[in-house]
C-alpha cells in the first residue's frame, strides 16, 4: 500500500465518522466481510486451494491487504502463468513486500528453468537478497557472460544450505566441471550431510563427482560399519572419502564404535590427517552432545585447523566443561575470523587468558577482549560486563523520537500493512512483511532512529513481539523501555508475588517464550503467554487448585499466567531455586534437566554452554539475561546475572527427593 493508498484510508476513515449511525454501522459490517474473506483466502493458500482463492479474489480489491490477497493467487499458480502476468503483478505492487516477495518467486523459477536471459533481466531489481539460491543462480549467469570467479562464494553459500536445494548445487556443479571448484568442496558437503542425517545432500554432492559412487553412499549410509569391516573397502581405490563419510555416518549413530574403527590400523594409513581429523570432531561433537567426559580425549585425537567450526564449538564446550582452559585458548585460536568474533568464544577466550598462570600480556588481552564485547545486550555481553567490575543497569534512552520521525512510520506502507494483517489474525504474514519493511526493503535496513520509531508504533498497538524485535536491531543505542515491556504488570507482578516468584524471573521467561503474544502457539501445541502444554495445564490446575479448568481456558490471559506460574514455582521448587535449571526444565521438561545436572559441578554458564539441545541452550541463556534486565528495570539497580546463575551439579545428598510426577 503506498502514500495515496494511505491518504485515502484515512479519508475514508473520517468520511465513515461523518456518516450517520446506521451508515457506519453498514460500513463496518462491509469491513468485517472483507477481513474476514481475507483471512479465509490465506486459508486457503496454505491448503494450496487454487479453486476457493479465485473465487474469493474479487472480494479483496480496494481492501488494505489487497496486495496480499493478488500474491496468493499468483503464487499457487506461477509455473504457468505467462510472464507478462508477473509483470503486471510487479509493476501494480511496486515498491511493496508483495512484489519483492513474488520476484523472488519468479528469480527461482526462470533459474530452475535455465532461462538465463529472463534472471538476468529480474535480478537487478531484487530487493531482499536474502534467498541463497537466488544470488547462486546470480553467481552461476556472471560466470556464463564474464568467467568471473566465483568460485569461493558458491561454495560458501552450497555448503552453508541446509538441504539439497536446486540454484546452489546448479552453480557448484558449473564450478566443479569447469575446474574452478575442487573437487574436496564436494566431499565437505558430502560430510556435512550425512552427519545432520541429510542422506540426499550426501548423494548429490558425490554424484557431481561420479555419478556411480551415489549408490554407494546409499549402501554405506544404510550400514555403515558392514561397509567398513569388508574386507576389499581398504583395498578399492578411492575410497578415502567414502570410508570417511561411512565413519561419520557410525560417528553419528554410536560415537564409541566409530573412535574403535578409526584406530584400527588399515584407516590410520589409508586416511589424511584432515579426513581424520575431521571424523574425530565428529566422535567428539557427539560425545559432548552426549555429557560423555571422554569427548575431551576424542577431540585430541584430531588437529584443530582440519576441524569443522561446529566441531570446534563443542570442543571448547567439552574443554570448558573438563576445565581444560589450555584447549579452549587451541579451539578458539583455530575458528575462523567471523566464528572468533562471536560473542561466547570471545568471553570464553577472555576467561581463558585470565587463568592462573597467565602473562601479564595474556591478562592485557582478555580485557580487551572483554571490553570489546561488555554490554547489557544479552548473556556474554553482560557476564563481560561483570567480569570488568561493573552491573547490568538500565541504560540511558535514547533521545525522543520527533514527530516527524513518528508520522515518517506511521506512513510506512509496509508497516501499516503488516500491523493490519497481525490484527485480523494474519500473524505469519504480518509478521514477514514487517521484517522485510525494517530490514530488507533499503539495503542495510533501517538506521536506528527509524527503528525506534517502528518499533514505537508496535508498542503503541501493543504487538509486542515486534515491538522487541525491532528494538533489538538498534546498533548504537538501546532502549530498555521498548525492549523489555511489562505488559500486563499488575497480573503478572501481583501473581508472582503471591506465590514467591521474582517478577523479573517470570518477566524474562515470558519475553522468550511468546514476546507476550497472548493467542501464541508453538508447533508442538504450547499455548499463551506462558507456552503451557495441554497435557502440563491439566495436572497444574489441579496442583494449584484451579477448579472446572478446561482445555480452552488456556489463552485466556489470568488463566494462562496462573496455570504458567504455578508450574514454573513447582519446577524452580524442585531444583532447589536453581534459575538455570528450572528453565532448561520449562523449556526441555524436568527429566532431561535433571539428566544433564549429572557431572561435575560447573559455574552455570559452563553448564548452559554445555546443554546438548541448541533451542534449549539458547533459551536458558536468554530467560536469565532476560531476567536480570527486567529486575533493574524493576528495582531501578544495578543487577548481578552472576548471581542468579550460581553453580550447577548433581543433587546434593539430604535433599527432598525428586518430585518424579512433574510433567
Amino acid at each position: 500500500m503506498r502514500l495515496p493508498a494511505i491518504l485515502t484510508s484515512i479519508c475514508l476513515t473520517l468520511a465513515v465518522l461523518a456518516m450517520p449511525a446506521a451508515s457506519a454501522v453498514a460500513q463496518s459490517k462491509d469491513s468485517a466481510r472483507a477481513d474476514e474473506a481475507m483471512v479465509e483466502m490465506g486459508e486457503a493458500f496454505k491448503k494450496a486451494d487454487r479453486k476457493r482463492l479465485a473465487a474469493l479474489l474479487p472480494q479483496s480489491r480496494g481492501h488494505v491487504l489487497e496486495a496480499w490477497a493478488a500474491y496468493w493467487e499468483l503464487k499457487l499458480r506461477l509455473e504457468e502463468a505467462a510472464p507478462k502476468e508477473v509483470q503486471d503483478f510487479l509493476q501494480r505492487f511496486a515498491g511493496s513486500y508483495q512484489e519483492d516477495r513474488m520476484r523472488n518467486d519468479w528469480l527461482v523459477l526462470l533459474g530452475q528453468r535455465r532461462d538465463w536471459a529472463g534472471f538476468m533481466a529480474e535480478y537487478p531489481k531484487y530487493r531482499m537478497n536474502d534467498d541463497r539460491s537466488v544470488r547462486c543462480y546470480a553467481l552461476l549467469t556472471e560466470f556464463q557472460s564474464s568467467s568471473a570467479d566465483v568460485a569461493a562464494q558458491v561454495q560458501e553459500l552450497w555448503l552453508a544450505q541446509r538441504e539439497a536445494d536446486e540454484g546452489c548445487a546448479a552453480a557448484a556443479e558449473q564450478q566443479l566441471k569447469a575446474g574452478k571448484l575442487p573437487a574436496q568442496a564436494a566431499w565437505m558437503r558430502a560430510r556435512l550431510g550425512m552427519e545432520s542425517d541429510r542422506l540426499r545432500i550426501a548423494v548429490q554432492a558425490v554424484d557431481f563427482l561420479n555419478p556411480g559412487w551415489g549408490a554407494k553412499v546409499n549402501t554405506l549410509y544404510a550400514n555403515p560399519e558392514r561397509y567398513l569391516n569388508e574386507k576389499l573397502t581398504a583395498l578399492l581405490p578411492r575410497t578415502r572419502e567414502l570410508v570417511t563419510l561411512a565413519l561419520i555416518r557410525l560417528a553419528v549413530q554410536d560415537p564409541a564404535l566409530a573412535a574403535a574403527q578409526l584406530g584400527k590400523l588399515r584407516w590410520k594409513t589409508q586416511l589424511t590427517p584432515e579426513e581424520r581429523s575431521w571424523v574425530w570432531g565428529v566422535i567428539g561433537k557427539r560425545s559432548a552432545q552426549r555429557l560423555d567426559d571422554g569427548a575431551m580425549a576424542h577431540f585430541l585425537q584430531g588437529q584443530d585447523p582440519f576441524m569443522h567450526e561446529d566441531h570446534l564449538a563443542w570442543k571448547v564446550r567439552a574443554a570448558l566443561r573438563a576445565g581444560n582452559w589450555a584447549q579452549v585458548l587451541a579451539a578458539t585460536a583455530a575458528m575462523g575470523e567471523s566464528q572468533r568474533k562471536e560473542a561466547p568464544w570471545v568471553y570464553w577466550r577472555a576467561r581463558a587468558l585470565m587463568g592462573a598462570g597467565r602473562s601479564d600480556a595474556e591478562r592485557a588481552e582478555a580485557t580487551r577482549l572483554l571490553q570489546s564485547i561488555a554490554s547489557v545486550r544479552g548473556f556474554y555481553e553482560q557476564l563481560a560486563l561483570e567480569d570488568l567490575g561493573q552491573k547490568v543497569g538500565v541504560p540511558e534512552r535514547p533521545a525522543p523520537l520527533t514527530a516527524d520521525e513518528k508520522e515518517a512510520a506511521r506512513l510506512n506502507p509496509g508497516l501499516s500493512r503488516a500491523l493490519y494483517a497481525i490484527a485480523i489474525g494474519l500473524r505469519s504474514d504480518g509478521v514477514r512483511e514487517w521484517n522485510y519493511s525494517v530490514g530488507l526493503h533499503t539495503r542495510g535496513g533501517m538506521d536506528d532512529r527509524a527503528l525506534l520509531a517502528a518499533a514505537d508504533i508496535a508498542c503503541q498497538r501493543e504487538v509486542w513481539d515486534r515491538c522487541i524485535n525491532t528494538s533489538e536491531r538498534t546498533r548504537g543505542v538501546i532502549d530498555f523501555a521498548q525492549r523489555f515491556p511489562m505488559p500486563h504488570q499488575s497480573a503478572v507482578v501481583q501473581r508472582a508475588n503471591q506465590i514467591g516468584l521474582d517478577p523479573s524471573y517470570v518477566y524474562g521467561l515470558i519475553r522468550q517464550e511468546s514476546r507476550f503474544v497472548t493467542d501464541a502457539r508453538s508447533h508442538v501445541g504450547a499455548s499463551g503467554l506462558m507456552q503451557v502444554m495441554p497435557a502440563t495445564a491439566r495436572w497444574t490446575a489441579k496442583k494449584i487448585g484451579l477448579v472446572n479448568f478446561t482445555p480452552d481456558q488456556i489463552n485466556n490471559r489470568d488463566t494462562n499466567i496462573a496455570i504458567g506460574t504455578g508450574y514454573l514455582k513447582l519446577v524452580l521448587d524442585d531444583f532447589a531455586g536453581s534459575m538455570p535449571l528450572a528453565a532448561a526444565a520449562y523449556n526441555a521438561g524436568p527429566s532431561r534437566s535433571r539428566n544433564w545436572r549429572n557431572g561435575p559441578v560447573l559455574e552455570a554458564a559452563i553448564w548452559a554452554e554445555n546443554i546438548p539441545f541448541h533451542e534449549t541452550r539458547d533459551y536458558v541463556k536468554k530467560v536469565l539475561s532476560n531476567s536480570t534486565s527486567y529486575a533493574a528495570v524493576l528495582s531501578g539497580q544495578p543487577q548481578s546475572l552472576r548471581s542468579r546463575l550460581g553453580t550447577v551439579g548433581p543433587r546434593g545428598a539430604g535433599t527432598e527427593s525428586e518430585n518424579k510426577d512433574l510433567p
